[in-house]
C-alpha cells in the first residue's frame, strides 16, 4: 500500500463517491483512481466501497474505519511536510487563510500587512467563502487558519478560539426619516424594507432571532454576502441596511458630507464573536502563530498551542 492509494480513497469520499470528480481533483485518470482503490482493497482483504456495477454506492462499515485511519495518516504526512518547511526555510512559505468577505475586506488587511513586514518572504493565499466553506477548507487542509463569525465552533475537527467582538449597525440614506432618530427600535426597523446578509453570513442568525423573539416579521428586500453590495443598494434607496460595524467605519453618525448615516444596534441584536480556527492536530508554522497574534491581542502562541492540545475551553471572551 502507498500514499497515492490513500489519497485516492480520501478524495473519492470527499467527492461523494464520484470517481470522475476525484480524478479531476487529483489531476489523474478515472481508471487510475479506480484501479488504485481496488488494489488497496485486495491488499487489505476488505471492500472499502460497496459498488453497483462500476459505480461506488456507499462506504462500507470496514471502509469507514479505513477512511478514519487514512485521514490520520494523511494529516500526519501534511504535518511532516510543514515541519520540514519550518526548519529548512523558517521565514519562507505560503500562509493560506480561509475567511468570509467581510473579514477579508475590513479586518484582515492590517494584520496581513504587518505579517509581511515581519515575514517578507512569506506569500499570502486568501480563500473567501461562506462560513461552512471556510470550515471545509480547513478540514481539507486547503487553508491553515480560518476567520469567521458563524458556524466554526460547530465542527469537531476544528479548534476555534474567540478573536474579537463586534455588533451590527443600521445604515440609512442621510435623508431617511429614521436617520433623525437617535435610538432605533426593532419595530422601527421591521417596518422598513431591509437589506442585509444571507442567512449563513455575518451574524444573520442573531438578526432573525431578535425579530422572532418580538414576534415581528421584517421585510427582507434583498440578501447579499458582501457588505459593500448592501451599502450600494441602500444608497440607491432600496431599503435600510443591517451590516457589521467593521464595514461602516467610514460612515459617520450624522449625514454631514456623506449620503449615508450609521446607527449602532448592538443592544437590539446582541454581540457577535469572530473566531479564529485551525484543524485539530495540525502542525502550525511560526508565521501562522504570528498571524493569529496580529489578528487579536487576546491571542498568543502559548494560548493557541494549549488549545491545540485539547484545552480549548480554557479561553473564552
Amino acid at each position: 500500500m502507498n500514499l497515492h492509494q490513500f489519497r485516492f480513497v480520501q478524495e473519492a469520499a470527499r467527492r461523494n463517491l464520484n470517481l470522475t470528480e476525484a480524478a479531476k481533483a487529483l489531476h489523474t485518470s478515472q481508471p487510475g483512481v479506480s484501479k488504485a482503490i481496488i488494489e488497496l482493497e485486495e491488499e487489505l482483504g476488505i471492500e472499502i466501497f460497496a459498488r453497483h456495477g462500476k459505480r461506488l454506492k456507499r462506504i462500507t462499515e470496514p471502509g469507514q474505519h479505513v477512511l478514519r485511519s487514512i485521514e490520520v495518516i494523511m494529516r500526519e504526512v501534511g504535518n511532516l511536510k510543514r515541519i520540514g518547511e519550518q526548519f529548512s526555510a523558517e521565514d519562507t512559505g505560503t500562509l493560506s487563510i480561509a475567511t468570509t468577505h467581510t473579514q477579508a475586506r475590513y479586518v484582515l488587511p492590517v494584520s496581513v500587512a504587518k505579517l509581511r513586514e515581519v515575514y517578507p518572504k512569506v506569500n499570502i493565499s486568501l480563500h473567501q467563502g461562506t462560513p461552512a466553506e471556510v470550515a471545509r477548507m480547513l478540514i481539507d487542509e486547503v487553508a491553515e487558519i480560518g476567520v469567521a463569525t458563524e458556524s466554526l465552533a460547530d465542527y469537531p475537527d476544528l479548534i476555534t478560539l474567540p478573536c474579537y467582538e463586534w455588533q451590527h449597525v443600521v445604515v440609512l440614506p442621510a435623508g431617511h426619516a429614521l436617520a433623525k432618530k437617535e435610538r432605533l427600535t426593532l419595530e422601527d426597523i421591521a417596518q422598513q424594507p431591509i437589506i442585509t446578509y444571507h442567512p449563513s453570513f455575518t451574524g444573520r442568525t442573531k438578526i432573525d432571532h431578535a425579530f422572532a423573539q418580538r414576534k415581528l416579521q421584517p421585510r427582507i428586500a434583498l440578501e447579499a454576502i458582501d457588505s459593500d453590495v448592501i451599502k450600494t443598494y441602500v444608497q440607491l434607496g432600496l431599503g435600510i441596511g443591517i451590516v457589521a460595524e467593521m464595514a461602516v467605519r467610514d460612515v459617520p453618525a450624522t449625514g454631514a458630507d456623506t449620503d449615508l448615516v450609521a446607527r449602532p444596534v448592538g443592544l437590539l441584536f446582541g454581540q457577535n464573536v469572530a473566531r479564529v480556527a485551525f484543524k485539530r492536530s495540525a502542525y502550525l508554522r511560526d508565521f501562522v502563530f504570528k498571524f493569529a497574534e496580529l489578528l487579536s491581542d487576546r491571542l498568543d502562541r502559548n494560548l493557541i498551542a494549549k488549545a491545540m492540545t485539547g484545552h480549548v475551553n480554557d479561553y473564552e471572551l
